[in-house]
């Protein structure tokens, strides 16, 4: 790690080129020099292995399971929207060496006290934990079949506990660790990869050419929507989903973070998190960085947004598609005929993801079936453990990021790193006293309660991340017209569902919930 701001004496950055709000003003620094963009790969493979037990191993695929491919031309929008945007994140954080949460709270400190509430809320719902509980229990003692309203429902054994030990399990891994980030990297790398080549092996054995041909008219059926009624799908489940086409939420805010700890642009100036109980506390700055606008710093940042740019696209952007294509795919294949109709026998799998144990039922009856099924199952179990590592990690970095430098940065007791496993531990906490609650001891509907929330949240930061880097950023570093009206469509993508599920599916909730209460 380069000396940190602790102990330069650099000149201070005038608000005339970047404002500083409430907090300490940047320093200039000169921008180092870029690197390959092969050797940039990391952060995104991390976002990646976020969005892969979300939207592409869990809701996308159940939304074909549901409706077929009407709705995959949205699905595709929202992974390049993601693209875009998350280039807008790593574009302060290039420039800067702060996260943008940091760049909202120089606009203002009231965002400081919002984003920490819309980093922890949506997120808090241990869906993934508890679905990779949910299929372990069906993998150790079966899925026991009920009937409810005459249809069939799988039934799990000791999900709430299975998943509070999916908690502790990841809690001890980001612990155990003396840098986190090196540990969150190359646990993500490692799965992410392996997952990569097992999703292609079964595709490769399953899908059929109508299936793909399936998949591209919905591609191209842009505006179409499925028949709720007939499917059961509701406004905040395409919501959740079109969040989840990527990574979703706040955790495509810890792109920030992640490149930071990475040591890109001038988060090479900047500390990193370890571990209290196996690391050694770095010196980390309070605020970060700027550097002059001289012939030489420009060249340095036409090369480092350049090979940014390359690395997301490799490593986010075609992971993410490839991975929501295959997916979406093999569940077609697996549970429609080549009419176009589910097979006899899977329209009874509708009930949260029963739709998970009716593919695995169809891979053991193929060849290899012996050794597709049980591998299947346990991809989905290292899929949903990868994002509740990723998740966990990624909202307590965050949570920690806007504590530290809005409301204890001059407190030496609280270092970023005993703040990190506070907030983590009592992630951890939360989602384990949750999932002692019957009611919300159900995978599915934790997924879509998170997902939604970030939806919503999704539309807030496009619009701070339009203003900021179009605004405050100086000239020669602001994002293109181009890129700023691919953010405004962000806002008006995630807005416009935003507004449809609160109308459609919040408002009447909270509605006849006010009436009960009144009378």
């Amino acid at each position: 790690m380069a000396e940190t701001a602790a102990t330069q004496n650099d000149e201070i950055v005038p608000d005339s080129v970047i404002a500083h709000g409430t907090l300490p003003p940047l320093r200039y620094r000169d921008l180092p020099p870029a690197v390959r963009w092969t050797k940039m790969v990391g952060p995104s493979i991390m976002l990646a292995g976020l969005a892969l037990g979300s939207g592409e191993f869990i809701l996308w695929p159940y939304i074909t399971y549901k409706a077929g491919f009407v709705f995959f031309w949205a699905c595709m929008l929202g992974v390049i929207t993601q693209y875009f945007l998350n280039m807008e994140i790593e574009r302060w954080t290039l420039a800067t060496g702060e996260s943008a949460i940091t760049g909202f709270c120089r606009l203002s400190m009231v965002w400081a006290w919002v984003m920490l509430v819309l980093n922890i809320v949506p997120w808090v719902w241990p869906g993934w934990a508890t679905g990779a509980g949910q299929i372990l229990s069906w993998m150790m003692w079966g899925a026991n079949e009920r009937v409810v309203d005459g249809s069939p429902v799988l039934e799990a054994q000791h999900v709430h506990l299975l998943g509070i030990a999916s908690l502790v399990l990841v809690g001890v891994v980001l612990t155990a660790g003396p840098v986190v980030y090196n540990t969150v990297e190359r646990i993500q790398t490692i799965l992410v990869g392996c997952i990569l080549v097992l999703v292609t092996v079964i595709a490769l054995l399953v899908v059929r050419q109508d299936a793909v041909m399936a998949m591209f008219s919905g591609i191209a059926n842009i505006g179409g929507l499925p028949d709720m009624d007939g499917s059961g799908l509701t406004l905040v489940t395409l919501l959740g989903a079109l969040a989840f086409a990527g990574a979703g939420g706040t955790t495509n805010l810890g792109q920030s973070n992640f490149i930071n700890d990475k040591g890109y642009g001038m988060g090479q100036y900047v500390g990193r998190i370890t571990s209290p109980v196996t690391g050694q506390e770095e010196a980390i700055g309070q605020v970060g960085f700027h550097f002059r606008d001289t012939a030489e710093n420009r060249s340095r940042w036409r090369a480092w947004w350049s090979a940014a740019n390359t690395e997301h696209f490799f490593s986010f952007f075609l992971t993410c598609v490839v991975c929501l294509c295959l997916m979406s795919l093999i569940t077609y294949s697996l549970l429609y005929d080549s009419d176009g109709n589910l097979k006899s026998g899977m329209a009874g799998f509708g009930d949260g993801m029963d739709f998970i144990w009716a593919q695995s039922i169809m891979l053991g009856q193929q060849s290899w079936g012996g050794v597709l099924r049980p591998g299947f199952l346990l991809m989905g179990i290292a899929i949903l453990m990868t994002t509740e590592l990723g998740v966990l990690d990624t909202i307590a970095r965050i949570s920690t990021d806007i504590v530290k430098v809005n409301f204890l940065r001059d407190n030496p007791r609280w270092s970023l790193s005993r703040l990190y496993y506070c907030f983590l531990w009592g992630e951890i906490l939360v989602g384990s006293i949750i999932l002692l609650i019957p009611e919300f001891n159900k995978p599915l509907l934790l997924l879509k309660t998170s997902a939604a929330m970030n939806g919503g949240v999704m539309f807030i930061y496009s619009a701070l991340l339009v203003y900021m880097n179009l605004k405050v950023l100086p000239r020669h570093i602001r994002m293109t017209p181009l890129r700023a009206v691919i953010l405004l469509w962000s806002c008006a993508f995630f807005g416009y569902f935003s507004v449809q599920a609160l109308r459609f599916n919040v408002w009447p909730v909270l509605h006849d919930w006010w009436s009960q209460l009144a009378a």
